[in-house]
């Protein structure tokens, strides 16, 4: 019998992976934000209710990291009182709960992976609001699965690789931030990380995900420069130059190392960890073929 899995936050570039990705084996219901608002506690109570899933993943959050500075109490509800709510919803059907997070629940200045048990100390409203949400819904529903990830991106909605490929389309040198390091994940890869732990009930507590590798804002630009002028998505060759954090302002600091282990999921989850430039050059030739398909 196959498993029912509602996707909340479908609309975004993780939930539109989840739902390309989705196995034989799996009923997956797709919710957009439009169909079900993860603030809205007796609409999650209602639908949750009618649908009666074994599994939801929650994809849903407000991931404006700068947008946060400024709309801090917006960011709490979305990521932090909106998966309580959703939590409680959980336990009280019996479905389980599989929580997407964020590196930026760490401060930076660790110099080696963090670990899923690392002390948190995130430095922005971002951050603060996601780690709360870690714990509300740990604190409701223990046996939840928490999955952290950082630097993602897709061929969906709005990310880094996005518009590198915009500007770079538009300028001939773009100046990019070389003192922040961590790992750039394809959000098709973090889908299929999810669907191994629903298939995998006996998991619980909190897990890493990202592409396998390191390197900086600035060596990522590089590679997409690299990797869309070798499929024809750039048509002239674009300067890319370091510059230091402190010259490219933001209203969110940002941690300058978010590397995070990712031993234990590629363990439990019985995955091999692929190179970040590996993803990178599928992404793009899957770019290629939704653009020209």
């Amino acid at each position: 019998m196959k498993q029912k899995v509602v996707v909340l936050g479908a609309g975004g570039q993780l939930g539109q992976e989840l739902v390309r990705t989705v196995g034989a084996e799996v009923d997956c219901i797709p919710l957009l934000r439009s169909q079900l608002d993860i603030v809205d506690g007796a609409a999650i109570e209602a639908r949750l209710a009618d649908l009666s899933p074994q599994v939801v993943i929650n994809a849903a959050a407000y991931t404006a990291v700068d947008g946060a500075e400024s709309e801090p109490e917006a960011a709490h509800q979305a990521n932090a009182e909106g998966p309580r709510l959703l939590a409680t919803v959980c336990k009280r059907l019996h479905s389980r709960l599989l929580h997407v997070s964020t590196d930026f629940v760490f401060d930076g200045e660790s110099s080696h992976p963090y670990t899923p048990d690392a002390v948190t100390a995130p430095l922005g409203e971002y951050g603060r609001s996601k780690r709360a949400g870690e714990l509300l819904v740990q604190d409701v529903l223990p046996e939840t699965l928490i999955l952290r990830t950082g630097w993602v991106y897709s061929g969906f909605g709005g990310n880094f690789v996005k518009t590198m490929l915009r500007l770079m389309a538009q300028r001939d040198e773009l100046a990019v931030v070389a003192d922040q390091v961590g790992t750039p994940t394809w959000a098709r890869g973090l889908a299929q990380a999810l669907w191994q732990a629903v298939a995998r009930p006996q998991l619980q507590g909190i897990y890493h995900w990202s592409d396998a590798g390191v390197c900086s804002w600035y060596d990522f630009a590089v590679a997409i420069a690299e990797e869309a002028s070798a499929l024809q998505l750039l048509d002239r060759p674009v300067g890319v130059r370091p510059i230091p954090a402190s010259q490219y302002p933001t209203p969110a600091q940002r941690p300058a190392y978010s590397v995070l282990d990712k031993s234990g999921s590629w363990r439990d989850l019985e995955l091999e960890g692929v190179h970040w430039r590996v993803q990178l050059r599928a992404m793009l030739k899957d770019l290629k073929e939704l653009q020209h398909g």
